[in-house]
């Protein structure tokens, strides 16, 4: 008989291991209070709230080893992709090579800080920072050792996946490809192929990382039990859904904020949501991109852009960058103006459907930075005398109005809404007949 070689038998020893398994316990959902039971999980099992059918807990199929081989292969990937040539533009003779650190550079050099470290954060810094954590903490997790700072990785890992936008730099790629095209010659480099594979890689990562079994493994590491029985004196903590004791400030198990509610969220997403419908005044009154060439000088609103693109016969250009850039703000501004007032007073409609708007609202903020990238990508292909573009004084706006659309989001708590819909349940029942 052939002996197992020693790299099976590790794989068989961390991806099937009886410790994943996560014990029955109780928790409350995040998005909408209601406690409920759950029984031992094993590999590859979930559980999803009854009320809201929010994801509640999850164990990975593979919980030791993916998230570890997805991480170094992200990193391998992202290694290429910054190291390579994204594009070659050809126009009039003049040739423009296209990177990623390239793009940044000329941010720079152009005085548009703030965009080339929006975009350095969002397509570069986050991402790495993710995946050096995730390497961290699951090489912690596997060789069953106590690392420096163990719940701060932790915790830093499952908040940053909210900000990686790899995926909508890959689809201002295919946006860009098509205003580039009708204008000049271009040719992709080997980033340009293997970006998406990292944008995918980024997401398989991303989704891998239950923090609820996390904290649970990291206390077994330690030698105690994250696991503690529910009760009216003791609150579920909103980050890792595990009950500690009312007295506690900081959850005793990921080091996060302790509370049934989060303080001041209606306050503070409104504060968030004024500021961006503020901003998005100048975003559409300003211009958003300057384009010159020896003979024409073009100043273009969002609105303009989108005018000129569509009469130009880039009608898919346009309704792309429709969507991202007027539709997507304009829906976040009044979905989330919606649910605070509904959180406030109110509830102007079931809480299912208030849960779905807020979800969605949550999911697609970001995709409106697709005109940012777009934008950035063309000023990097046209820098010349001959054809240049140059962000607008909008530009700025814009992405602000994007970034703190995403932060009203964020802060909001759901629960809320709940909350409102029970009391106004209670004073119904209550009426007399």
């Amino acid at each position: 008989m052939r002996p197992i070689p020693t790299y099976r038998r590790w794989w068989r020893y961390k991806a099937f291991r009886q410790d994943a398994a996560l014990p029955a316990h109780t928790v409350d959902c995040p998005d909408c209070g209601s406690r409920m039971d759950i029984p031992r999980l094993v590999q590859g099992q979930e559980v999803h709230c009854p009320v809201c059918n929010h994801e509640i807990v999850e164990v990975e199929n593979n919980p030791y080893v993916a998230p570890l081989a997805y991480a170094t292969t992200s990193l391998i990937l992202m290694a290429f992709v910054y190291g390579m040539m994204l594009m070659k533009v050809e126009m009039f003779g003049m040739t423009s090579i296209l990177s990623l650190p390239g793009m940044m550079r000329g941010l720079v050099l152009l005085d548009y800080g703030f965009l080339a470290e929006v975009m350095f954060a969002l397509v570069f810094g986050t991402p790495l920072l993710f995946l050096l954590l995730c390497l961290y903490v699951y090489t912690a997790l596997a060789r069953e050792r106590v690392f420096p700072g163990l719940r701060w990785a932790t915790r830093v890992l499952v908040r940053l996946r909210h900000w990686i936008m790899v995926d909508v730099f890959v689809v201002s790629v295919l946006v860009a490809h098509i205003k580039l095209t009708t204008v000049a010659a271009v040719e992709y480099g080997p980033a340009a192929y293997l970006m998406p594979a990292l944008a995918v890689m980024l997401i398989r990562t991303s989704v891998s990382i239950p923090q609820h079994w996390v904290y649970y493994k990291i206390h077994r590491i330690l030698g105690c039990n994250a696991v503690q029985t529910a009760s009216e004196d003791r609150i579920c903590c909103g980050r890792c859904l595990y009950f500690r004791d009312q007295n506690e400030e900081t959850c005793g198990v990921c080091g996060a904020d302790l509370y049934r509610r989060r303080p001041k969220s209606l306050s503070i997403s409104t504060a968030f949501l004024i500021a961006a419908a503020v901003l998005y005044i100048p975003a559409n009154l300003l211009p958003i991109m300057i384009s010159s060439n020896p003979t024409a000088l073009e100043i273009n609103t969002i609105l303009n852009g989108i005018v000129y693109m569509w009469n130009d016969g880039d009608k898919l250009i346009a309704v792309i960058i429709f969507c991202a850039s007027v539709l997507i703000p304009i829906m976040k501004i009044a979905a989330m103006s919606w649910l605070t007032v509904s959180a406030h007073f109110r509830p102007f409609a079931s809480a299912h459907l208030m849960t779905t708007v807020y979800r969605v609202t949550e999911a697609i903020g970001r995709w409106s930075m697709i005109d940012i990238f777009v934008i950035i990508i063309l000023m990097s292909a046209f820098h010349t005398n001959v054809a240049r573009v140059v962000p607008g004084e909008a530009a700025v706006y814009f992405c602000l109005v994007v970034l703190l659309t995403m932060l009203s989001a964020y802060f909001f708590d759901p629960r809320l809404i709940w909350d409102k819909h029970s009391v106004s349940d209670g004073l119904k029942n209550d009426e007399p007949r």
